[in-house]
This record gives structure tokens, C-alpha cells and sequence, in this order.
């Protein structure tokens, strides 16, 4: 993934050396795939999601019961990735403070000096995020929207790559904060963590019962692919990637559509329509596509919206889901023929 090649001298070249940096950009992307493939077994959907948030450079909040692998991914690909990772345990107690950092006063010095919390970092693990209170939620809405972390009225920048694994159990248990709107709207996906299947499950529990951890696969036999500069050239070559105006208006009708379905009281904003061309265009590069198709739009379009808009109600009563409504949506608003 190396920057210093010569310029190409004319526009054949340019389109030769554009379409030489997709196909290794491709390559890249899809070798980080293979490894996470290794530890977290039964998961390929939510690998897929997780690459495609990393290189179209949004958030992921991923759901599901404890014991299925969400803090076992985050490891993995932070394993893969040679940049900077933190993890941080949400708990009833956390402060504001204990994620973006504070001041100390220096004895010595007889001044406040900025301690920076593991907000400061390129891949952040918000373990059990929605056993926090709101307030300390809220920390991370700065840094996951505008990159940086007012500390003591100064604004400080996040290096970049930054991308915030936010893992939550479902809302139904014990001593669970829902996350608000304006917090839900700042991650890119919102993924499901299922259960594996009888043949998945057995193969994993082989695996990890001949593993010297005690109930967890081990991600130290995993490669170091990704540099924070290998991140970044892959969100910059994914965000260039040809989109026809058809396959962009598709991704705008599908995300208004959701204002006025009806079984939906809520839509999804214009963070939407953004999101699902984001992960298309990042979709297409993990792939190997030359161009984004509308498939790329549809194969995102749970993750992007599931978040975003709430049911009615008397559905929710009568045992539907919000992926069941959107499938229906999906399936019902014309994509462009390709």
C-alpha cells in the first residue's frame, strides 16, 4: 500500500494506476478478512460490516448476548492492525472524566496539565456501553462526530484513523441504559450478533477447548496487516470509487422512504443517506468491485438503518421486528437496474 509511486503521465496511466491501487487496496482488505475469519467463527456477516465501517471510517455498535464473541472481534482486528487500541469497561460509576481525561495539578510545576484519557487512541473498545449512565455516554459524542475532545476548553485532536467498537447487551436486561438518539445517530452500523449454527458452534468449541485460555480463542497467532497509513489509504481509495447518480438517488430514496413507511413513528436523517453510500462504496472495495452497484447499497441498509428509525408501537405488540419492517421497505422501493 506504498504512496510513493511515480505520478502517471497521462489519463490512461492515471486510470492503470487508480485500478492497481483498488485491486491491492481489494487485496488488503480481504486478507485482514481471512484472519479474522481464523478466531471468530460463524461470524463472517459481522466480520464483512466490521471492514466495511473500518474503511468507509464510521463507528459500530454491535448487540447481542454475552459469550458470542463481540470483545473477541475487537481484539482480533486490533490485533491485525498495528495502531493504537484501548479498551474501556462501562460500568454504573464511569465518569465523563475517566474516558476523555482531566487535568492534574502539577505540585512541581504549580500548573494543570492535561492527563488524556483512552479516548486518545485509533481503535476504541467502549466494552458494555450501555451500562453507563447518559452523561458518560455523552463523552464519546464529541470525539465520534467531530474527531477531537474538549479538555479544560481546549479542543484536542484524535489521531486518525479513530473508530469507536462500541458492544452492548440487549436493552431487556438488568441494569442497561438506553442509548439516546443524537448518540445512536453517530455510529455508521448497528450490527447483531447471533448465534452460531449446530456445525459452527461445534467447530468452535473444538477449537477453543484445545486452546490454553480458558474459554476464549487466542488472537496472538494472528499477522499484523494494517498500519494507521494503510487504514487511511484505504478510506481514501474506497470514498474515490465511481458511484452512478442512479445508485446515489437509490440510496437517498431508501433512507427517506423510512419517514413516512408506514409501521415506522421515527425515520432516519440524512446521516442515513450518507452512511449507506459510505458502506456501499466500502462494500465495493472489499469486494473488488470497480464501481459501487446498488447491491452494495441494499447489503448495508440494515446495519445503516436498524438504529435509526423505532417501530410502532402496535407492530412491536404484534411481534414484528424493526429488520422484519425494513425488509419489507427493501424489497418494496425500486433499485435501478444494473
Amino acid at each position: 500500500m506504498s504512496e510513493q509511486q511515480a505520478e502517471p503521465s497521462s489519463p490512461v496511466d492515471a486510470q492503470d494506476h487508480a485500478q492497481q491501487q483498488r485491486h491491492r487496496a481489494s487485496q488488503l482488505a480481504q486478507a485482514v478478512r481471512h484472519e479474522l475469519q481464523k478466531v471468530l467463527i460463524g461470524q463472517d456477516t459481522v466480520i464483512d460490516d466490521v471492514l466495511t465501517a473500518l474503511i468507509a471510517g464510521g463507528h459500530v455498535l454491535l448487540e447481542g448476548v454475552p459469550g458470542l464473541g463481540k470483545t473477541l472481534l475487537v481484539r482480533a482486528l486490533a490485533r491485525c492492525f498495528g495502531g493504537d487500541f484501548a479498551r474501556i469497561q462501562f460500568t454504573p460509576d464511569l465518569m465523563p472524566s475517566d474516558v476523555t481525561g482531566h487535568a492534574v495539578y502539577d505540585l512541581q510545576t504549580e500548573q494543570f496539565k492535561l492527563r488524556k484519557g483512552p479516548l486518545f487512541t485509533n481503535l476504541l473498545l467502549a466494552d458494555e456501553i450501555n451500562r453507563a449512565p447518559a452523561k458518560t455516554q455523552a463523552a464519546l459524542l464529541e470525539a465520534m462526530q467531530e474527531r477531537q475532545v474538549t479538555l479544560e476548553g481546549r479542543a484536542l485532536p484524535i489521531a486518525q484513523p479513530f473508530m469507536v467498537l462500541a458492544t452492548q447487551n440487549p436493552i431487556e436486561q438488568e441494569g442497561t441504559y438506553p442509548l439516546p438518539e443524537a448518540e445512536l445517530d453517530r455510529f455508521m452500523l448497528k450490527l447483531r450478533m447471533d448465534y452460531p449454527d449446530a456445525g459452527q458452534e461445534l467447530d468452535m468449541v473444538r477449537q477453543v477447548t484445545r486452546s490454553t485460555r480458558a474459554d476464549m480463542l487466542e488472537v496472538q497467532p494472528l499477522r499484523t496487516l494494517l498500519q494507521a497509513k494503510d487504514v487511511l489509504a484505504l478510506q481514501r481509495i474506497a470514498s474515490e470509487l465511481p458511484l452512478d447518480e442512479q445508485v446515489l438517488d437509490y440510496a437517498v430514496r431508501l433512507a427517506r422512504a423510512t419517514r413516512s413507511w408506514p409501521g415506522l413513528t421515527l425515520g432516519a436523517g440524512p446521516r442515513a443517506s450518507i452512511a449507506l453510500v459510505r458502506g456501499a462504496r466500502a462494500r465495493a472495495l472489499l469486494r473488488g468491485g470497480e464501481f459501487v452497484i446498488p447491491d452494495d447499497i441494499k447489503g448495508c441498509a440494515l446495519a445503516v438503518l436498524r438504529h435509526r428509525v423505532r417501530i410502532a408501537p402496535e407492530l412491536d405488540i404484534e411481534g414484528l421486528s424493526v429488520d422484519q419492517v425494513l425488509k419489507q421497505l427493501l424489497d418494496q422501493v425500486p433499485a435501478p437496474r444494473q
